[in-house]
């Protein structure tokens, strides 16, 4: 696949003042979507693999989800025993602070793989070499094909060990002596208004610094058919490029894996517009680590499949899955959930993210419509097959 940008963002960067390329058509279908308006085109397995006709469920405008990548998916590695990495900074610490105590810990990843070549981000997260990144970026690298870019310059070779493109994550492992970690925060406790600051390599622009706030919690985000983002909306500038690294919070702990940028309708400048998406640092340690200890990570299921036509608000259940976890608690056809452990739920896509924020075994509580009547239904979630 051509890249949209002229030569290699590494060895001859972009001029810093030179203006945003606009999106082509050259660029992965998968990771740019055209229009946020709903389309029924099918059905959607919850939680599964595919789910055909997803977008995200925005409200006013014609805007599209792509990923914050330069040019190429690739994906990311974490280690099932993550290091606590330096102390979390005093509040109100600077962002000068932040920057300066965070950035060794940041990585520039250039990735050669079967779409291509492409530039991401990622951090580093244990002295043994794990780095999380975002499955767009490092996904499709093969035989060795990721070179690790370091903040004081050195490089060397990274190893993917697995990814999961559901979740858009993944987990890169490198052998380095000497290496700085950051300590992951707590997603959960982020509130609307706290300060955030992205970290990573726009354009291929290494060490860049941007802040903004938290403008919203548990986006639904769709990146492509597969990608379903349960997601910290950001105004912090997030760039082609800034794909797989972190968010942090005023204390220097990553709460969030930059993923997603929204972008204008077709012909508009690709870019920051102060839509930014990163995925919860709660969800990516989960998937980190089963990756690190098995090779992959499993999607929670409720054992339905969505009328992605339907309008809300609430997901529409077409079919449930025989001898699923959703037949066993007694969901139907028709049924209309409303309510997943008491977070409304929009439209089928919030579902989807809603219930991928759990994980397989997690026991929760569906508000459903049948007929007019209000029930709940606890029911145990499951992992994909797929």
């Amino acid at each position: 696949m051509s890249s949209p940008y002229e030569g290699d963002p590494v060895s001859t960067p972009l001029p810093p003042f030179a203006p945003a390329e606009p999106i082509t058509t050259s660029f992965n279908p998968v990771w740019e979507q055209p229009a946020l308006k709903k389309r029924g085109r099918g059905p959607a397995i919850v939680g599964g693999l595919l789910a055909t006709a997803l977008v995200a469920g925005a409200a006013g405008g014609a805007v599209g989800f792509v990923a914050a990548k330069q040019t190429l998916p690739t994906s990311v590695v974490a280690t099932a025993s993550f290091d606590s990495g330096s102390p979390s900074l005093p509040a109100g610490s600077s962002i000068a602070d932040v920057a300066a105590a965070v950035q060794p810990a940041v990585v520039q990843l250039n990735v050669s793989g079967t779409d291509g070549e492409g530039t991401g981000s990622g951090f580093i997260i244990s002295k043994d070499g794990y780095i999380i990144t975002n499955n767009h970026v490092a996904g499709s690298a093969k035989d060795g094909g990721i070179d690790v870019l370091f903040s004081d310059g050195s490089k060397a070779k990274g190893t993917l060990v697995g990814a999961n493109a559901g979740y858009d994550l993944a987990v890169v492992k490198v052998d380095k002596a000497g290496l700085k970690t950051v300590p992951l925060g707590k997603s959960s406790t982020l509130r609307v208004g706290d300060e955030v600051i992205a970290l990573g390599s726009p354009l291929g622009l290494q060490g860049t610094v941007t802040s903004g706030i938290v403008s919203s919690l548990n986006r639904p985000v769709t990146a492509g058919d597969e990608s379903f983002i349960n997601a910290i909306q950001t105004d912090a500038a997030i760039n082609p490029g800034n794909s797989g690294g972190p968010l942090v919070n005023g204390n220097g702990a990553v709460v969030g894996v930059n993923s997603a940028i929204a972008s204008m309708a077709s012909g508009e400048a690709a870019g920051s517009i102060g839509l930014g998406f990163s995925i919860p640092i709660d969800t990516a340690k989960r998937i980190a680590n089963e990756i690190i200890n098995t090779g992959s990570a499993k999607t929670p299921v409720i054992g339905v499949q969505l009328a992605m036509d339907f309008q809300g608000p609430g997901g529409k259940v077409s079919s449930v899955t025989s001898g699923g976890s959703a037949q066993k608690a007694g969901l139907q056809p028709g049924d209309i959930i409303t309510k997943v452990n008491g977070q409304v739920i929009a439209d089928g896509t919030q579902l989807i993210v809603t219930v991928r924020s759990f994980a397989p075994g997690d026991r929760v509580q569906l508000t459903i419509d049948r007929d007019g009547k209000t029930l709940t239904l606890p029911l145990n979630l499951t992992a994909s097959k797929a």
